[in-house]
C-alpha cells in the first residue's frame, strides 16, 4: 500500500476536481494519501521526513507571489529551507512535480535542476544565460507517450485535452523523455507570461522571435538519491477527469515510489547545487 502526500498552493487550482482525481486514483490503487498547502507544506519537506511518505505529488508554487497587475518577484528559499529540500532529496524521498510546480522557487537554479527544467514568470537566469519570461497557451491538442515501454507509460495510448502548454526551457542533459504533444510550436502563438501577469491582462506580447516551443509533456530525472517524475499537463477539471491523465498520475507515483527507480537513483545520484 502506498502513502501518498499531495502539496497544492502557491497558484490556483480547481482543488475539487484535483483532489477527487487524487482520491480516485488511490481509492482504485488502495493507497493512501494526504493533501498540506504551501507554506506549511514545507515543514513536511525536511531530511527526517523521507521515506514518511512513499511518493509526494507536487502541484505547488512556492517562492513566488502572483498577483495581477504586479511583476512577478521570486523570493527565497530561505537558507535552512534549500538545505532541508536538498536533504529531503539526498534521502532518497520520490517525487511527482505536475504542471505549474514547475515554476517553483524561481530564486534556485539548483531546483530546476533538480525537476528537470523551469517556467519562468518573469526574466531569470539559468546555467549561466539570461533567459525571458516564459510562455503559454490553452487549446486541445494530443499527448502521445514517447517511451511505450516506460512503466510510467505502461497502458498509456495517445489521449486528447483541453490544456495548457508551456515555452519554458528543459534540461535535456538531464531527463529522459517520455511524452510530447502534437500542438504547434511557433513561440508567436505563446503569450509571454511575464507581460500578462504585470499588466494584469495580455498586452499582446508574445514569445515570437524566441524560436519555438518544446513538444515535451514528461520526463524522469533524479535529484540527489531521489527519483523523479514531472508531468506538465494539469491545469483544469477536464484533464483532471481524463482516465489516460489519471493513469499517468497513477503510474508516475508507483514507479518513483517503487524498488527498481530507488535503486536506480541511488546507484547514479545528482547533486543538486544550493541556492
Amino acid at each position: 500500500m502506498r502513502k501518498l502526500l499531495v502539496i497544492t498552493g502557491g497558484h490556483r487550482v480547481a482543488m475539487d476536481e484535483f483532489l477527487g482525481c487524487v482520491s480516485s486514483v488511490c481509492t482504485d490503487r488502495g493507497w493512501v494519501w494526504a493533501h498540506t498547502t504551501q507554506p506549511t507544506a514545507q515543514t513536511w519537506l525536511r531530511p527526517e521526513f523521507a521515506g514518511q511518505w512513499d511518493a509526494i505529488l507536487m502541484h505547488d508554487l512556492p517562492g513566488l507571489p502572483l498577483k495581477r497587475g504586479v511583476a512577478p518577484t521570486p523570493e527565497g528559499p530561505a537558507p535552512d529551507v534549500a538545505r532541508d529540500l536538498v536533504g529531503l532529496l539526498d534521502a532518497g524521498q520520490p517525487l511527482v512535480v505536475l504542471h505549474h510546480a514547475i515554476a517553483a522557487w524561481p530564486g534556485w537554479e539548483g531546483w530546476a535542476e533538480a525537476i528537470g527544467g523551469r517556467f519562468l514568470y518573469a526574466p531569470g537566469r539559468l546555467r549561466g544565460q539570461d533567459l525571458p519570461s516564459s510562455g503559454y497557451r490553452k487549446g486541445h491538442f494530443t499527448i502521445s507517450p514517447t517511451a511505450p515501454h516506460h512503466p510510467v507509460c505502461a497502458g498509456i495510448t495517445p489521449f486528447d485535452v483541453e490544456d495548457e502548454l508551456y515555452f519554458a526551457p528543459y534540461f535535456t542533459d538531464r531527463i529522459t523523455p517520455l511524452l510530447e504533444h502534437d500542438a504547434e510550436l511557433d513561440g508567436a502563438l505563446y503569450q509571454d507570461t511575464f507581460d500578462e501577469v504585470s499588466h494584469g491582462s495580455s498586452t499582446g506580447v508574445t514569445c515570437a522571435g524566441r524560436g519555438q516551443a518544446s513538444p515535451l509533456m514528461g520526463w524522469t530525472t533524479v535529484a540527489g538519491a531521489s527519483p523523479v517524475v514531472t508531468l506538465l499537463m494539469g491545469d483544469g477539471p477536464s484533464t483532471f477527469e481524463n482516465p489516460m491523465f489519471r493513469r499517468l498520475i497513477a503510474n508516475a507515483i508507483d514507479w518513483v515510489s517503487g524498488t527498481e527507480a530507488r535503486e536506480a537513483a541511488l546507484a547514479k545520484p545528482f547533486t543538486v547545487p544550493l541556492p
